[in-house]
């Protein structure tokens, strides 16, 4: 998926850092807007808001299939975001190596819920060994049906299912990262924005972790992903 900038008021290469700098430091609209000033740049706090909910999820997507390989032991959890004072469900994956393998926002935590984000994740990632989750039920369910689905398309080998706390605890860990972003800003007003931010945060969190091309510097590997 192409990035278009068709239309934008301001350079490229303004709106991405701009869009880059919101999303890996813990900088309000209000803050960034004089950081921009500083640099010359006048641009008002809602105009801000509007790049990174129209160009943050995008770039995201596309790096979703452009990441480093991952191994085939997989750990999911599912984290809380506020919004419009309610909380959602944001569902994460990463390997036994702590790399980021796929994330979701979802408004329900479900069965349904936990299918898609499996499938989701299986069409970037191919098919795990092993799959670590909590005692969730709705994640379990998931999986077994997944299983049976493979099944009748011949796959012999499931998916193994481990259902321990403890080994878990490499993805709730690896949430604390867009927690601490979250955090300050304080609930999002809509479920389009928090997907989309979110989607960003994921993505400087992926860079911040060398999934991509390490020997550049996080800036410009955001930049090539948004190319």
């Amino acid at each position: 998926m192409i990035v278009s900038f068709k239309g934008a008021h301001f350079p490229k290469d303004v709106i991405l850092h701009a869009v880059f700098f919101y999303l890996r430091y813990g900088v309000s609209y209000r803050d960034l807007e004089e950081i921009m000033a500083e640099r010359g740049v006048i641009v008002d706090h809602a105009t801000l808001n509007r790049w990174v909910e129209r160009y943050a999820g995008q770039v995201a997507e596309d790096a979703r299939r452009r990441k480093q390989p991952t191994d085939r032991s997989w750990r999911m959890d599912e984290t809380y975001i506020k919004v419009k004072g309610q909380w959602v469900y944001l569902y994460r994956a990463v390997d036994k190596f702590g790399k980021t393998l796929d994330f979701m926002l979802s408004e329900r935590r479900n069965k349904p819920a936990a299918i898609k984000f499996f499938a989701r994740a299986m069409e970037v990632n191919g098919l795990p060994r092993k799959i670590v989750i909590d005692k969730s039920a709705a994640n379990t369910e998931g999986i077994k049906d997944i299983n049976r689905m493979l099944k009748r398309f011949g796959c012999p080998v499931p998916i193994e299912m481990v259902r321990i706390k403890y080994l878990n605890n490499l993805v709730e860990q690896d949430h604390r990262f867009i927690k601490r972003r979250v955090r300050p800003m304080l609930g999002f007003k809509s479920f389009k924005a928090a997907a989309a931010t979110t989607a960003g945060i994921e993505l400087v969190n992926m860079i911040r972790k060398g999934q991509f091309r390490p020997e550049l510097r996080p800036f410009q590997q955001f930049c090539e992903i948004a190319a």
